[in-house]
């Protein structure tokens, strides 16, 4: 095999520490912290598969597609693998690609269905350390796209399915699988007449290891189109799912497997729906059924369009992302520990401030205002058990930049967030995940996709700049 050199220049390290009290404004380019270095892993259009064409993006096809780098991006998990007899440090990078807007991703604005099938899904990556640069790995034995052509399978013993569809978030699970959660299907349904509406919006379990593998749509944990999924273990080893529902008023839920973690560990089990209030948690027992009614009727609290959500098995924390209004960060943590436990407590740890447009003179310039984050929607944590928050406020304006935020989550400085990344205009954070040794891969989705843009206009060219060629949603490494 062939290691594919970085994409863009060695990351620079600068000297200073990074800082808290950072100002900002709207700007074409990517800024990074003080004290990071910024580096390039990969693009849309770049090669995914061993027999990917070039990247032509004014004569694009669903062939060609299926073997690049999607449109969108969102981090789902970084896995590391088992290193081989030349003892390089090795990992398996799953990102997905929510959706495909035609006004950015096609001249002309004019959509092409099958190709933005073909865009979107999931891509799995081979990842090695040379040199002190996470570089992929061209021909990786487990490099691959998952696409609206993927053959899938329905449950444990169920018929085949086809495709994979606007997927929002994910996860990997401790027994060794990729959980995509189909957060955006319904839009894919009519935009692709075809699909069928059973085996859409789905949990989908895929094997990230074996590349002949079927990917399973998962049928026990609920049809209601999650838009992120979280995985741990419970204390008497059973799989255990969280799930929220990204629209407003949706619920928080989650799934108990009836067997130890494993291969068939979302065969069966039992559904509920959080209940939060006055600091405290409890799991209330849903029927079968549909999940939304279900936890509607039991009494479940409605959230305020969740976006992100995280579990660290080390500190039993799980941790959802709120974008609604001006956001916030929610932390519960079950009693005693155990993910099982049908109560536990919960409050919020990070509370967002928005930050509207001021009014600016004609001829000045708009003035810098403090980062801090707004309209929270993907979460993660980093080796050391801080938060890592990334922001999505859509198409509300205001003053600062979509951005990366790393945040402690005990200590003095707990609910403090720290600047790392502020993205270009129109981008908005695509969530993160990081590496043994430190390195933070995170996702630059749709730069240039500001309100009125196009294909022939983007409010940005970043990553390259240049004048024939559209922005382009980006991986980005961030090291020390």
């Amino acid at each position: 095999m062939i290691i594919r050199r970085a994409l863009f220049a060695a990351p620079l390290v600068l000297a200073a520490p990074a800082l808290r009290a950072q100002t900002l404004t709207i700007r074409p380019d990517l800024f990074v912290a003080q004290g990071l270095g910024q580096g390039g892993l990969v693009r849309w259009g770049d090669r995914v598969t061993y027999d990917a064409p070039g990247w032509d993006p004014a004569r694009p096809t669903a062939q060609a597609a299926a073997t690049q780098f999607g449109w969108d991006a969102r981090i789902v998990a970084l896995i590391p693998t088992q290193a081989a007899d030349d003892g390089v440090p090795r990992g398996l990078l799953v990102i997905a690609h929510p959706t495909v807007d035609p006004a950015m991703a096609f001249p002309g604005g004019r959509d092409r269905p099958d190709v933005a099938a073909a865009m979107q899904g999931a891509t799995l990556l081979n990842l090695a350390l040379r040199g002190g640069t996470w570089v992929i790995v061209d021909g990786g034995f487990q490099n691959r796209r998952l696409t609206g052509t993927t053959l899938c399978r329905v449950g444990a013993d169920g018929g085949a399915a086809t495709g994979i569809f606007g997927v929002t978030g994910g996860c990997a699970t401790p027994w060794g699988s990729v959980l995509l959660a189909e957060g955006d299907a319904a839009a894919w349904r009519g935009r692709l007449p075809g699909i069928d509406p059973a085996t859409t919006g789905l949990l989908t379990e895929v094997d990230p290891a074996d590349p002949s593998s079927v990917p399973i749509k998962r049928v026990a944990p609920g049809r209601f189109a999650a838009v992120d999924v979280a995985a741990g273990l419970a204390a008497d080893g059973r799989a255990v799912v969280w799930m929220v529902d990204g629209r407003p008023g949706g619920y928080l839920y989650r799934f108990l497997s009836d067997e130890a973690a494993g291969v068939q560990a979302l065969d069966a089990g039992r559904m509920a729906a959080a209940r939060i209030e006055g600091g405290s948690l409890r799991w209330l027992p849903l029927p079968e059924g549909d999940p939304l009614v279900a936890a509607r009727d039991a009494g479940a609290t409605p959230l305020d369009q969740a976006s992100g959500i995280a579990f660290d098995q080390r500190q039993q924390r799980l941790v959802v992302a709120l974008r609604g209004g001006a956001g916030r960060v929610l932390d519960l943590r079950a009693a005693a520990g155990d993910a099982a436990s049908e109560s536990g407590i919960a409050e919020s740890i990070l509370e967002g401030r928005e930050a509207p447009v001021p009014p600016v003179r004609r001829g000045e310039a708009p003035a810098a205002v403090p980062a801090w984050p707004w309209a929270m929607s993907s979460v993660g944590f980093d080796r050391d058990g801080g938060l890592l928050v990334g922001t999505n406020r859509g198409t509300r304006p205001g003053a600062l930049p979509e951005a990366l935020y790393r945040m402690p989550v005990s200590g003095g400085d707990r609910g403090q967030p720290t600047l790392l990344m502020a993205l270009p205009v129109g981008a908005v954070s695509g969530g993160a995940a990081v590496a043994a040794d430190g390195a933070l891969f995170a996702a630059v989705a749709h730069p240039g996709a500001a309100p009125g843009a196009s294909w022939a206009a983007p409010a940005t060219r970043w990553p390259n700049f240049r004048p024939d060629e559209p922005p382009r949603s980006t991986v980005v490494t961030l090291t020390r």
